[in-house]
């Protein structure tokens, strides 16, 4: 587990967690801003209008409605990413990560409208009469070389296919092996309840509901979306009011971080410009997948006369899903402080490393040291060799570092009992026995360390379950939708006749992600994001012109229905 880890992990180093992935995300964002004229803030209320359906008109084309588009978009995009996501990015970057969320939904708001209106203008309609579209239709059909002698170079194909594979694996990426690997996580944390039995259960559900296709998908999300997000946010501020005294500077420290890098503190080793940078915006994406090409999936299914409203409609998401949502996730965090506390936990052996020698955060210096470490800027010596465990207790440790932290009063377990004997470390890492964990005080990221900051308010203990039940309801309605995206990926590149088969892979896949290591399912997902996200932004980037030739045409057509109205795109 740990070399695949690894190996992932140098994998995504160079895609999505790589400098230029972040720069094309968010430049592509920035450019449609402009040449658009700030589409996210001219035109966000008439996107509210739109899905109120007061411009629908009968005999439009499609399976959803406006609203029921936009909740299953939003249900594959509100999940872990809004709880486990967010907690991850402050774990790592400090609150400045959080600034760089909200900059990378801003701009999300703009991209997620550009590629949902031509995915929708290029939909299709499958073998079985259902709506198919995406961002492999409008390749196929716009991506495409014209050489001076009218030679065709299928190039829109090729990346068309490319999309959709990277789809397919990322239904899994993305939608159903994280959710579920943090669901069964908090309900282990707070009810105890038996990993493998939470993934049998869930993985039944599943399979129910994606049988009745995009129809079904739509009922279930239109229902569960608004309950979902009524509860958290009323959790969420029962959390911030309760430690009120924190809030503003919780707001000046996701500001002020942003120039200066976060400072140590706490348990906290202190997190760089660059790293806070980096983790904000890939989380961010990981959140509302503006530029991904997924939610045009769902879009392309909704009925409507003109592919522009679609777009409008769309561009609501990011702004619920991240600078709503995330937002309130993010005080909560930090106005609780548990985001720089040592809080007992199991520990994680992808998270846990073992260093030859003793180092201190008490020492400025040798704090200095580990921070350079764990951001990868310098190297210190590994552990190797073995050590004696006595009644749980190891005899003469070196410094042991979990999840980015010292790790403190560490103990040794043999299938919950306390360990006596000899445990290894093979450079740095534990090697494994059947049945032995190791517990201790560290700092917590994911999904655990949002399940403790919401028991810091006036509910105490019963605050996790509000974190639970609300990553039950988020998580797997995630899965839901991304079980669509990925079945209109097998329609684009096999028919129908394989929809069967890859539901069948995506629940399997479901349950046994249930009980497998968290970090590697995070990193497994930060590569197919990106493998979905570069094709798409550079597809929608060489179609700009068209783009905003459909915009004008739809604000020329919007006067003539309605003269006299307000317009704000003209």
């Amino acid at each position: 587990m740990n070399e695949l880890n690894n190996f992932l992990s140098v994998v995504d180093g160079y895609i999505g967690g790589s400098q230029w992935f972040v720069f094309l995300l968010l430049g592509t964002g920035l450019f449609f801003t402009f040449y658009l004229r700030f589409p996210q803030f001219r035109y966000l209320r008439h996107s509210i209008r739109i899905v109120r359906g007061k411009f629908d008109r009968k005999g439009d084309e499609g399976d959803t409605s406006h609203f029921q588009a936009l909740t299953t978009a939003l249900s594959g995009t509100v999940g872990t990413g809004n709880i486990a996501g967010v907690a991850l990015a402050i774990h790592l970057g400090g609150p400045a990560a959080l600034f760089w969320m909200l900059v990378t939904a801003a701009l999300g708001m703009t991209t997620k409208f550009v590629e949902v209106t031509l995915s929708h203008k290029y939909r299709e309609k499958a073998e079985d009469g259902s709506i198919a579209g995406g961002p492999m239709y409008y390749m196929r059909k716009r991506m495409n070389i014209q050489l001076k002698n009218k030679k065709v170079i299928q190039t829109g194909k090729v990346m068309g296919a490319l999309f959709a594979f990277a789809t397919i694996f990322s239904s899994f990426g993305t939608g159903s092996l994280p959710q579920i690997n943090s669901i069964s996580n908090s309900l282990f944390e707070t009810f105890g309840i038996n990993h493998i039995l939470t993934g049998a259960v869930l993985s039944v559900l599943l399979g129910l509901v994606i049988i009745g296709g995009i129809k079904r998908i739509a009922k279930v999300t239109s229902k569960l979306v608004p309950i979902m997000a009524i509860i958290y946010f009323l959790g969420a501020i029962a959390v911030i009011s309760f430690n009120y005294q924190n809030i503003i500077p919780s707001l000046m420290a996701i500001v002020g971080d942003v120039f200066t890098g976060t400072a140590a503190a706490g348990g906290f080793l202190g997190g760089s410009i660059a790293f806070a940078f980096n983790r904000g915006v890939n989380r961010g994406l990981f959140s509302n997948e503006a530029g991904q090409g997924s939610a045009p999936i769902a879009h392309a299914a909704a009925r409507a006369h003109e592919h522009v409203s679609e777009g409008l409609v769309a561009l609501l998401e990011p702004f619920i899903d991240t600078i709503i949502i995330c937002m309130l996730t993010g005080l909560v965090l930090l106005s609780s402080g548990v985001w720089k506390e040592k809080l007992p936990n199991r520990f994680q052996e992808t998270d846990l490393v073992a260093l030859a020698g003793q180092y201190t955060e008490e020492d400025n210096t040798e704090r200095e040291k580990l921070f350079e470490f764990l951001s990868g800027e310098t190297t210190l010596p590994l552990f190797s060799g073995s050590l004696e465990v006595a009644d749980g207790t190891i005899i003469n440790p070196p410094t042991i570092l979990h999840s980015r932290s010292v790790a403190e009063n560490i103990k040794v377990w043999s299938n919950n009992n306390p360990f006596s004997g000899t445990i290894s470390f093979n450079s740095g890492k534990l090697v494994s026995q059947a049945g032995l964990s190791l517990s201790g005080n560290s700092l917590l990221h994911s999904a655990p360390l949002t399940t403790v900051a919401f028991t810091r308010s006036w509910m105490g203990d019963y605050g996790k379950y509000i974190v639970s039940i609300g990553l039950l309801l988020f998580a797997f309605s995630t899965t839901i939708s991304w079980s669509y995206y990925g079945d209109r990926a097998v329609t684009y590149l096999f028919g129908i006749k394989g929809i069967v088969f890859y539901r069948i892979l995506y629940v399997l896949g479901f349950f046994l992600a249930s009980f497998t290591d968290t970090t590697i399912v995070w990193t497994l997902s930060g590569i197919t994001i990106a493998l979905m996200t570069i094709p798409n932004l550079i597809g929608i980037l060489s179609l700009h012109k068209e783009m905003k030739n459909e915009v004008k045409l739809f604000w020329k057509e919007w006067y003539e229905h309605f003269p006299g109205k307000n317009t704000p795109g003209l």
